[in-house]
């Protein structure tokens, strides 16, 4: 634990430092936020904001994951195992475990998330801004897929789900697969819709990876445990910039990724049922939109809620931005608390 916390200072530190440059670099080629007419106008005064500020998160986390790998490679000399055992670090912590595949899962849809991004300031020559939701799914079903394929022909703890009071963990079979596939998929999405107001997306993700991170150590998955933290040590360092008013915005860059990697993360530790508790402000962001929409097709026209996702429709009944992001982030603490003592029972 006392490696998986300095490794999340560090990525604070990296992020804070990179975080100004990077602003810089988004304001001089004019990558600023779309804001949709229909939206909240309370949003109207975001346009041009710079995005794609999620590779705040994706550079630091990169660097120090794969740092972090490079260590067991030097603990097979004698003279790095007793760097090593100076500072604390022993090869047990990386034996048996790789971080390739959560690692992949924040480039991939960091990359993926970052297209979209570019794509809706810089629209195609049809004038279509972003990627069409037909361009969209395959791509994350394919990206989830090699996920949930790698997952599955590894270790058998990595591809089983662990249910609350029961000690063992339940393997079954190839129904995990399409399992895996559709966890991903939705936390890709869950993540991206509630990334709409200043800090949400940022604090109740910070929240979750901790969770996750102290679920990890506690299976004695210290190097998933490691990479949880060094996320949230990156996710905190972008806060900085992202609280209200925002000076940048994580865009789809930073959404995707997140959201595609916390499902990779929460079925590593097989607890991926808890994943609607702890990430709770998700499920119900993305909830509210199916809810819209299935209500609205239903009642011929009327709607549910005043505008969907969730927090807009607070928006819109007089809560201010600040008010809606605190609550929702108590909200997921929450959550995380009694996800965690769920994954303890």
């Amino acid at each position: 634990m006392a490696y998986s916390l300095t490794l999340a200072t560090i990525s604070f530190l990296l992020a804070v430092i990179w975080g100004p440059p990077l602003i810089a670099l988004l304001k001089r080629n004019r990558i600023g936020q779309i804001i949709r007419v229909e939206g909240p106008q309370e949003h109207q005064g975001k346009m041009g904001t710079p995005t794609m500020g999620g590779f705040m998160i994706i550079v630091p986390v990169f660097v120090l994951t794969v740092a972090a790998n490079l260590i067991q490679i030097i603990s097979s000399t004698p003279s790095g195992r007793s760097l090593l055992e100076l500072l604390g670090v022993t090869r047990e912590f990386f034996v048996g475990r790789s971080v390739i595949v959560p690692l992949f899962a924040l480039v991939a849809f960091g990359l993926f998330g970052a297209l979209d991004d570019y794509l809706s300031v810089r629209p195609r020559k049809n004038g279509v801004r972003g990627l069409l939701a037909r361009e969209q799914f395959p791509i994350q079903f394919i990206i989830a897929g090699i996920i949930a394929a790698v997952l599955y022909f590894g270790p058998p703890e990595l591809n089983s789900v662990a249910v609350p009071t029961i000690r063992e963990r339940i393997v079954i079979g190839p129904l995990w697969l399409p399992i895996a596939i559709l966890v991903i998929v939705a936390m890709v999405n869950a993540v991206n819709l509630t990334d709409g107001l200043d800090g949400l997306a940022g604090t109740t993700s910070a929240v979750a990876y901790s969770a996750y991170g102290v679920i990890a150590v506690l299976q004695g998955q210290g190097f998933l445990g490691t990479f949880c933290f060094t996320m949230v040590g990156a996710i905190l360092a972008f806060l900085w910039f992202n609280a209200f008013p925002a000076d940048m915005f994580m865009g789809g860059t930073g959404s995707v990724a997140l959201g595609g990697t916390l499902g990779t993360v929460a079925l590593m530790t097989g607890q991926w049922l808890l994943l609607p508790i702890i990430g709770v402000i998700f499920v119900a962001e993305a909830g509210s939109v199916m809810l819209q929409v299935l209500y609205f097709k239903r009642t011929h026209g009327k709607r549910l809620f005043k505008m969907s996702p969730l927090h807009n429709h607070f928006v819109l009944i007089g809560w201010s931005e600040m008010h809606i992001s605190q609550r929702f982030w108590l909200v997921s603490i929450l959550g995380a608390m009694f996800g965690i003592t769920l994954a303890l029972l």
